[in-house]
């Protein structure tokens, strides 16, 4: 899909903090990947934050030598009009929406978090409508753009997109199985590059089926690794508590750190009401993190990713992002987990739902590698949460005040009815704002 006048990347919510590691990972694959322009776009209340991050990664390219030219703008229009990929990281009512999403449901006793639960429901109430009309203004402007989502709840974003829109070129991305490969890696003592687990699930609860080094399996070696609560590989933003060693040595999966809020539903509760009393719930702990790292950010001679970045919890997120978009504009046919359309590739999910899968990648996009029937341990669950998230999806679309009850009640981390009304009722006073569509 070579451009004689280079590639154009447009970069919705480019004011993230996390856009350092977007222009990091262009720098470093420029040779192959000839990107000429990134348009980084985000909205009036993120202009102060897109300025500053978006001179820093002027710097960054500065430093490098390569001729990439960068573009700040709150015209979104602008930033898509023939655009080649269109990568999206942004946050409808910033952090303190999320701070929300997790606050109310601990008052009840129910986790709050900001994928899974009531918080993730409630992102993708406020997520969804947006990303529609993004894809609306693609249809538009750059209709043969490949739509790389990175926002959150990523699998419900994505497959948001699959059944409403007409954009076909759209692959959810997640920074949680590169995390795991680089985590097999370490405990294993070999180079990530040799390393490869084949995914398969959801996002957000996807599971590794099996684990291979130099194409050999060593599944039995890193689960006895993981029986060692010293070797659990966890994320920044989910406290490690590692697993009972039959209760993995039974699974004979490799479970992701998500699966600690399903596995491990009471720990995590208490842990996040104690961590809400105490140094604040993860959204609080991340505003003061950001403010950090934007004031890094301002300094006029930082042309490099500040180290401190990876406090964020978006450890490899330039890796996975960038090396898919490489793999589709180079034809690549690499091996990587992303969300797409399933389309038969695992058995039980339905064929227009979004799946978190190992794919080859290619110029045509991603391939699913067929799993067929999950491990009845993991099918249930897995089976459960795709009902949630479907019929969450057909809550954003259509405002309708049932659905929303339905799929509150339905997520697993509920548990009754009448407490989700109440978590329900409170949230969509607090995020009103930011759900048109809901008749209030």
């Amino acid at each position: 899909m070579a451009k004689k006048d280079g590639i154009k990347i447009a970069t919705i919510g480019g004011g993230s903090s996390y856009t350092p590691e977007l222009i990091e990972g262009f720098i470093k694959r420029h040779a192959e990947l000839p990107i000429s322009e990134i348009w980084l776009v985000d909205v009036e209340e993120g202009k102060e934050k897109l300025e500053i991050v978006g001179n820093l990664a002027k710097r960054m390219i500065e430093k490098a030598g390569v001729p990439i030219k960068v573009h700040l703008t709150l015209n979104r229009k602008e930033a898509l009009k023939n655009a080649d990929f269109v990568t999206t990281q942004f946050r409808v009512g910033l952090l303190d929406a999320r701070a929300k999403d997790e606050r109310i449901p601990l008052k009840y006793g129910i986790l709050g978090q900001e994928t899974n639960g009531p918080g993730g429901l409630f992102k993708a109430l406020r997520t969804i409508p947006v990303i529609l009309e993004i894809c609306r203004e693609m249809e538009e402007l750059c209709p043969d753009a490949w739509l790389i989502n990175f926002t959150n709840p990523a699998g419900m974003v994505t497959e948001a997109v699959l059944r409403h829109t007409n954009i076909n070129k759209v692959v959810g991305l997640c920074n949680v199985p590169i995390g795991m490969e680089m985590g097999a890696a370490q405990l294993l003592g070999v180079d990530h590059s040799r390393v490869r687990i084949d995914f398969a699930g959801l996002n957000h609860m996807v599971y590794g089926l099996d684990v291979f080094v130099d194409g050999i399996s060593v599944k039995d070696k890193l689960i006895d690794l993981l029986t060692e609560p010293s070797n659990m590989v966890t994320m920044k933003n989910i406290h490690a508590m590692g697993w009972e060693p039959g209760f993995l040595k039974a699974l004979n999966l490799f479970p992701c750190p998500y699966h600690n809020y399903y596995y491990k539903t009471s720990d995590m509760v208490e842990e996040e009401l104690k961590a809400a009393e105490n140094g604040g719930t993860r959204a609080e702990v991340v505003k003061k993190l950001e403010e950090e790292l934007f004031q890094l950010y301002k300094d006029p001679n930082l042309d490099i990713k500040p180290p401190q970045l990876e406090k964020r919890g978006g450890a490899y997120y330039s890796d996975a992002a960038c090396r898919l978009i490489h793999s589709i504009y180079t034809d690549k046919r690499d091996i990587q987990p992303v969300n797409t359309i399933n389309n038969g590739a695992i058995a039980g999910i339905p064929a227009d739902s979004a799946v978190e899968v190992s794919c080859i990648i290619t110029k045509d996009g991603p391939k699913p590698i067929v799993v067929g029937e999950l491990p009845v341990a993991i099918r249930g669950l897995i089976q459960s949460i795709k009902s949630f998230e479907r019929v969450t999806i057909d809550a954003a679309v259509t405002g309708d005040y049932n659905t929303a009850l339905l799929a509150m009640t339905i997520n697993p981390l509920v548990g009754s009815d009448k407490v989700a009304k109440q978590i329900l009722d409170e949230m969509l006073e607090a995020h009103r704002d930011y759900l048109p569509q809901f008749a209030y």
